[in-house]
C-alpha cells in the first residue's frame, strides 16, 4: 500500500520470496497474478505511475488488459447478467501479511489515515468509468474473493469466465521494460500482471498511485 513502492516487484528474490526479517527492508511481494491496484479499499486509486529503476538482463515484462474492450466483446446474455453483480474485494489475500508481520501491526498510511486492518469491501463487477461512461470488468483474481449474493459454486464459475475473457490475447498488451521507462495507466479500466520469469535477479520499480473515487456500476 506504500505510494513509493510497488507490488509490481521491489527487490524481490524469485527463488526465495519469504518475508525479509529486517523491518525496514523492501517488500518481497510479487505481482504475478492479474490484478487492479488496491481494489480492496473503498476508493481504489484512479491510476498508477511506474518507473523502472533496475532490471534483470531478461524477463520481468508487464502485461496490461483492457477491461473495457473485454466488456464490449462479451456476449449479450452474459452482459445482462454481469451488469447486475457485486463482488467482494479482500486485501488480506495479498496484503494481510504485510500489515500483520512486516509492519509489526503498526499499519500503513492510505489517503492520510493509518490502516491497521483490511476489512472486505464491495464493488460492482462492472465499473462505469466516471469520465467516459464506458463499462469495464472490475473484478480481478488478486483481490476479488467472491461475488455477493450467489452460491459458492456459482461465484468461482462466473469469475473464472470473466477472467479468462479479460486476459484473452486480443485484450492484452505487453511492455518490455528498459531502465528509466515510465508507464502510467488508468486503474479504472485496466488490470495488469508482472511476469516472474527472471530467476534470482532483482527487479526494482518505483510506483506512485493517484487518488481515486468510489467505483459505481451500471444503473439497474
Amino acid at each position: 500500500m506504500r505510494d513509493r513502492r510497488t507490488r509490481d516487484d521491489v527487490h524481490v528474490r524469485a527463488a526465495d520470496h519469504r518475508p525479509d526479517p529486517r523491518p525496514d527492508s523492501a517488500d518481497d511481494g510479487f505481482a504475478d497474478v492479474w490484478h487492479t491496484d488496491v481494489t480492496f479499499m473503498p476508493r481504489p486509486p484512479m491510476g498508477s505511475i511506474l518507473r523502472a529503476v533496475s532490471l534483470p538482463v531478461s524477463g520481468g515484462d508487464t502485461n496490461w488488459a483492457d477491461s473495457q474492450l473485454a466488456y464490449d466483446s462479451l456476449a449479450a446474455p452474459v452482459l445482462e447478467m454481469v451488469d447486475q453483480l457485486t463482488a467482494v474485494h479482500d486485501g488480506t489475500r495479498e496484503f494481510g501479511y504485510y500489515l500483520a508481520q512486516r509492519r509489526g501491526g503498526r499499519g500503513n498510511v492510505w489517503e492520510g489515515e493509518t490502516v491497521t486492518r483490511l476489512d472486505p469491501v464491495e464493488h460492482p463487477v462492472i465499473r462505469v468509468h466516471p469520465e467516459t461512461g464506458r463499462k469495464g470488468i472490475f473484478g480481478n483474481p488478486g483481490f476479488t474473493s467472491h461475488i455477493a449474493g450467489v452460491s459458492d459454486a456459482e461465484s468461482p464459475a462466473i469469475l473464472d469466465l470473466l477472467y479468462a475473457h479479460l486476459t484473452k490475447p486480443e485484450h492484452v498488451i505487453r511492455h518490455r521494460w528498459r531502465a528509466g521507462d515510465v508507464a502510467m495507466w488508468d486503474n479504472r479500466s485496466t488490470a495488469h500482471y508482472a511476469n516472474r520469469d527472471y530467476g534470482s535477479a532483482h527487479r526494482v520499480m518505483h510506483r506512485i498511485t493517484l487518488r481515486g473515487d468510489r467505483p459505481t456500476g451500471p444503473a439497474r
